[in-house]
């Protein structure tokens, strides 16, 4: 029999998700990218690491096209494989990247106890060739101590037989590859990435890929126990574009990776325990099919939001709706919290 349990401990893990705050970042045409993806990332600053320095000729490498799927304007980020480099610092590799960093708004900057959720879209080329070192598409990055030049996550594209898209973790100064498979089903479409993490010693992450086109899923990786904090740490910062090694050269090409909608949002954790257990009744607990709530000491609500374990919004209702039962016999078999 199907079993769905709210983890309530009655402390209440049904709890009330605050949203500190989402910043976006869309493009609106051609022209002005640089200045509009400063406007939102670090604002009279810079957030953008492109090989311009080496490749004037071309113009910048970062643009604007109209994408016929999306049917809105999106990022277009252009590398080359001679004779862009990496800043005109680094020559055995390349990027062209944006970021947030120590002069970006607070907001956009992930601290300790703090709970992020990352969206971006991002699109491939049908041919698109990797590195078999690196081509790094998306990573996230601690600053401040002793072990800020290794990224903590790390979304990587690698030559293979087959090629493939790689999660790679580190605690320290060593990654280990959390997730690997087959780098085809992620080439030609838009894709909808969901990255979820909560900063600390006590760490959560998870990262949902899906395709645009009908939603379904092509990586999908949890962990509800994981370290997400470094020794001295400032802050961990995001970072979206095209990385990748010159070591082999030959296996490389000119290419161009679209990305829409970035989205930072911070809230707080889904497991506020400051909530008092006579508060709302919910009954039975584990239930199979019809939840039952009472809210005590004559409160209202404005809104219920039910999510999984996850923390994915799977059902919500809104402010008409007045029953004390809720229907949940579609829903999986799991933990849920409202």
């Amino acid at each position: 029999m199907k079993k769905i349990e709210f983890p309530l401990t009655l402390v209440l893990s049904l709890t009330y998700l605050y949203t500190f705050g989402q910043v976006t970042l869309n493009a609106d045409g051609p022209g002005n990218t640089y200045e509009l993806i400063t406007s939102v990332l670090a604002p009279g600053y810079n957030p953008i690491e492109v090989p311009d320095c080496n490749h004037s000729a071309f113009g910048r490498h970062i643009d604007e096209v109209f994408d016929a799927e999306l049917n809105k304007n999106v990022f277009r980020f252009s590398i080359h494989t001679t004779p862009d480099n990496d800043r005109c610092i680094n020559f055995d590799r390349q990027r062209n990247e944006i970021k947030s960093y120590d002069q970006s708004p607070d907001n956009l900057l992930g601290v300790e106890d703090e709970v992020v959720i990352y969206k971006w879209k991002f699109k491939l080329d049908a041919d698109f060739q990797v590195s078999p070192n690196f081509t790094h598409l998306h990573q996230l990055k601690s600053v401040g101590g002793s072990l800020a030049s290794m990224p903590m996550y790390t979304l990587t594209a690698r030559k293979s037989n087959p090629d493939c898209i790689e999660l790679r973790y580190a605690e320290t100064d060593t990654q280990i590859t959390l997730l690997q498979t087959d780098l085809t089903p992620f080439k030609g479409h838009w894709l909808n990435v969901t990255e979820t993490i909560t900063y600390g010693n006590s760490g959560t992450y998870t990262i949902i890929i899906k395709k645009e086109s009908d939603d379904s899923i092509l990586l999908n990786y949890s962990n509800n126990s994981i370290i997400n904090w470094r020794p001295n740490a400032e802050f961990v910062r995001p970072k979206w574009g095209i990385y990748r090694s010159l070591n082999s050269a030959n296996d490389l090409r000119d290419e161009s990776v679209l990305y829409s909608d970035f989205s930072i949002e911070e809230v707080s954790d889904l497991s506020i325990t400051e909530v008092n257990k006579n508060t709302i009744s919910l009954y039975p607990n584990p239930v199979t099919d019809i939840l039952n709530f009472k809210l005590n000491l004559n409160l209202t609500y404005d809104k219920i939001e039910i999510y999984n374990s996850q923390g994915k919004l799977v059902q919500d209702y809104d402010e008409d709706f007045t029953d004390t039962s809720i229907d949940i016999s579609s829903f999986e078999t799991g933990f849920y919290s409202i």
